[in-house]
Order: C-alpha cells, then sequence, then structure tokens
C-alpha cells in the first residue's frame, strides 16, 4: 500500500481542510494540558499534511510505516523550512528516545488497523511512550461514513493531468470497506500513466474504541463528532477520541 500512491495522494486530496483538522488537535491537546512547544509524536502521518502544521506548534516527532509516505512528507517539511526526525516505523510498534506528552494519529490511521489485536497494540504501544499525564488523540472515518457515505459507491474525479475511478465495496459482517483505485496521471510526453492502489479500513465502533482505551489504562476518555468539541451526531462522518495517561502515584 502507498508505493507510487504517495505521489499522487497530495493531488486527491487537495480540497481538504488541514490547516482546520491540525488546528483541532491543537484545541484537543490545549484541553488536556498539553503546551505549545511539547515534544508530540505522530504516528501514521503519511505524505506530511497535518505534520507541517503541527511542527509549528510543538516539537514534532513523525513517523510512518511507508517509505514512500516519509519522502514525501520530508521534502514538504523542507520547502516549509522545517527540519523534522522522520522515522520509519509502524503504528502499532511505536518508540521515541525520550517520552513524549502526547502522541497523535489523524486521517484515518487506526482505520487500516483492521483487528482488535491491531488497534490493542497501537494503543499500549502509545502508552508505553507517553510520559505521565501524556495524551492521546486520533480520528476515525465513522461507521455511518463508511457503511453510508462510500458504501457500495463508485466515485470519480477528472483534471486535465490527472483523473480517478474509485470503486468502493462494504463487507457488512467485518464492517470492512474495500477500495480499489485506478488513477491515470498524465506523463511530460502526453501519455498516460496508470496507477492501481487497493486499501482497506474497518469501521470501529465509539463503544469498542473507548473500551479499547480503557483497556489499555487510559482515562477520561471523550469522543467528538466532526471537528468539534461537542458529542458527535448520529450521522456524524468523523469522529474525534481524546484519552489521558495517568500520573504516576
Amino acid at each position: 500500500m502507498y508505493g507510487e500512491f504517495a505521489a499522487v495522494y497530495d493531488r486527491l486530496t487537495q480540497e481538504v481542510d488541514y490547516p482546520a483538522w491540525a488546528a483541532h488537535y491543537q484545541g484537543m491537546l490545549a484541553q488536556r494540558g498539553v503546551a505549545a512547544g511539547s515534544r508530540v509524536l505522530e504516528a501514521a502521518c503519511g505524505t506530511g499534511n497535518l505534520t507541517i502544521h503541527l511542527a509549528r506548534h510543538y516539537q514534532l516527532l513523525p513517523g510512518d510505516q511507508s517509505p514512500e509516505m516519509l519522502s514525501v512528507a520530508a521534502l514538504k517539511a523542507r520547502n516549509a523550512g522545517l527540519t523534522l526526525p522522520f522515522v520509519r516505523q509502524d503504528m502499532r510498534n511505536l518508540s521515541a528516545h525520550r517520552p513524549a506528552q502526547a502522541v497523535v494519529c489523524g486521517c484515518d490511521g487506526v482505520n487500516y488497523l483492521l483487528t482488535k489485536a491491531d488497534l490493542r497494540r497501537f494503543l499500549k504501544s502509545a502508552w508505553e511512550v507517553l510520559a505521565p499525564g501524556g495524551v492521546i488523540a486520533f480520528d476515525i472515518s465513522s461507521f455511518h461514513k463508511l457503511s453510508q457515505v462510500l458504501g457500495h459507491n463508485t466515485l470519480g474525479m477528472k483534471e486535465e493531468d490527472i483523473c480517478y475511478l474509485w470503486r468502493n465495496a462494504w463487507q457488512a459482517g467485518s464492517r470492512r470497506l474495500s477500495m480499489a483505485l485506478s488513477i491515470f496521471v498524465k506523463t511530460p510526453d502526453g501519455l498516460w500513466r496508470l496507477i492501481e492502489e487497493t486499501q482497506t479500513q474497518r469501521a470501529w465502533l465509539q463503544e469498542e474504541v473507548e473500551e479499547a482505551l480503557e483497556e489499555a489504562g487510559f482515562e477520561s476518555a471523550a469522543c467528538y463528532g466532526d471537528m468539534t468539541l461537542g458529542q458527535p451526531a448520529k450521522n456524524a462522518r468523523r469522529l474525534h477520541f481524546c484519552a489521558t495517561k495517568p500520573q504516576e502515584g
């Protein structure tokens, strides 16, 4: 996953308001006492769309499992005048030289954890890299979004130099969404190059995420809906979670 796709990912997500998304994370972290300048580990940073905004407020430690994504993110950071310690690491096995005050995982990273064991591994590793009193914050595409909005739909986009066909298949029993993308990119010589990408996301329920946070040892878990600090509506498309590692003693 995310091989050649990394090179065109930003073109397909250019309408996403990443500054607002990053600002929402700042608000959630500030509410839990994570101050500007704190050490924040970003899991599954992708091409760095949140990274470059978060890095202006925190000592950011960004990582991702995909070397192609990290390459794009590192170039983006350099172009923004940022020097960041990008690390290749699986979000289920996070590590840091020193404890972090927060762990952040945005843009559906947790939806790519397909089993309860994977979710538990992520939360356990986040717990281990956090300092006492540290905060975990992440977001997911909701069950409503994956099952009803994307569901079995086919989506498409066409521009002068890029177009795609995005076909979805919802599996109700496993609560998984299979996504097949056929992306056509126009080359400088006028030919079209085809990039095929397949991905799978799991629709996690609010209750099971909160239960997993509690089992991992986190406390004061909260769930917000659609880039707010309010309770999620039944048809919320995005859920944001925030919880705290207890202080020692």
